[in-house]
């Protein structure tokens, strides 16, 4: 079932870019999906989903980051190729706070045959303004297949630096 953000969030999808419901595409856990129809390789589509959840703990976000990596190896291998914090500067609009970026190896299977994926994960904290020890936990996921992978991750850092709150309803 598609899950909804638990914060509004506004952003732009880059030329070439389409959105696709989750359920349809087999991400039933995400709030919102887009595929790069022009990437198709041997039957899978570049994506990028947006999931999220409140968190009532103190984990840093370089923890959760683990906890996806726990999550995936479930299905086949996975190999962190690289975890680090970033600002601001980065993800300019939507939070002071840093975030975690860690890119991932995947090792899989898709209609029965091997496959290897790469994802470039962001998470992202924002606390709750009103109770501190809540916070909403915001991840972008950018998959693609090696030969994808070049065609499409200039895309996604394009979508990151568009994600904004979204703005509130005026009553």
């Amino acid at each position: 079932m598609t899950t909804t953000l638990p914060v509004k969030i506004s952003f732009s999808l880059p030329d070439g870019w389409e959105a696709a419901p989750p359920d349809a595409v087999g991400a039933p856990g995400a709030a919102f999906v887009a595929l790069h129809p022009a990437s198709v390789d041997d039957g899978f589509t570049a994506n990028i989903t947006i999931a999220g959840r409140m968190r009532n703990d103190s984990v840093a976000m370089w923890q959760i980051a683990g906890e996806s990596v726990q999550r995936l190896g479930q299905a086949g291998t996975v190999e962190v190729v690289e975890k680090k914090e970033v600002g601001p500067p980065d993800i300019p609009g939507l939070t002071d706070s840093p975030a975690v970026v860690q890119d991932l190896r995947l090792h899989t299977t898709l209609r029965g045959e091997p496959l290897e994926l790469l994802q470039s994960q962001v998470y992202l904290g924002m606390e709750d303004v009103k109770n501190p020890a809540k916070r909403a936990v915001i991840e972008f996921v950018l998959t693609a297949k090696p030969t994808q992978i070049g065609d499409v991750i200039e895309d996604f850092k394009t979508f990151l630096r568009s994600v904004r709150p979204a703005e509130e309803d005026s009553a």
